[in-house]
Parts: C-alpha cells; sequence; structure tokens
C-alpha cells in the first residue's frame, strides 16, 4: 500500500521484515551477514533470517527447535530473509540458527 506525504508517493514505513511472526521481538542475534530475530508470544516462539544488505539472491537458512521437540526451518535462496519458523513454546527454551551466505550464528539454549 502507497501513501501521499505532501504530494510525493511513499512507500510504506519498512515493516514486511517482521514476516508475519507473532509476538514481540525479544532476541537478535547479529552475525556477519544478517541478524536472526527471534519473537515470542504467550504460546508461541518464532524466528527469522534477516540480511544485511536486501537485494541479492542468496541462500539463507532459519530454524528453531522447542526444548524436547524437533527443529523446524526455512533454507533456501532469497532476497531479503528467511522464515518465519514457528514453533509451541510454552515454558519451553528453544534453540535457534540462522545464516545468510558465508555467515551463521546459534543461539545456544534461549527463552527459559
Amino acid at each position: 500500500m502507497w501513501f501521499c506525504v505532501g504530494g510525493v508517493l511513499m512507500a510504506p514505513p519498512a515493516q514486511a521484515a517482521s514476516g508475519g511472526c507473532p509476538g514481540r521481538l525479544v532476541s537478535s542475534l547479529p552475525f556477519s551477514t544478517g541478524e536472526v530475530r527471534v519473537y515470542k508470544s504467550r504460546t508461541q516462539a518464532c524466528a527469522m533470517t534477516v540480511a544485511n544488505h536486501p537485494g541479492e539472491r542468496r541462500a539463507m537458512s532459519v530454524s528453531i527447535q522447542p526444548r524436547g521437540g524437533v527443529p523446524v526451518g526455512d533454507s533456501g535462496r532469497f532476497t531479503r530473509y528467511a522464515g518465519p519458523v514457528t514453533v509451541g513454546a510454552i515454558n519451553r527454551c528453544v534453540y535457534v540458527k540462522g545464516s545468510v551466505g558465508a555467515g551463521s550464528v546459534a543461539s545456544g539454549w534461549i527463552l527459559c
């Protein structure tokens, strides 16, 4: 949706990188080529990997695993972000990993 400000056509504010994760941002895990953003709602944890420099299609991935559960992930060649991926996480720690190109990060167990 575009809008007009002072006669100038403007793009909407840059909120697309939230990509539909429910909840509030609780952690950001930066690395050399991007960051993994972790969101938490009352019942779910959600993660997505966001590139530092969007535009060029390149390999990206994100995964989130609740303690005692199986990881849920998204990977492929994307221009902006991988994910979102969501798991049930009521009173459960989660382990998050993400990568953009050669850069990557892993959280260890968080949200405990």
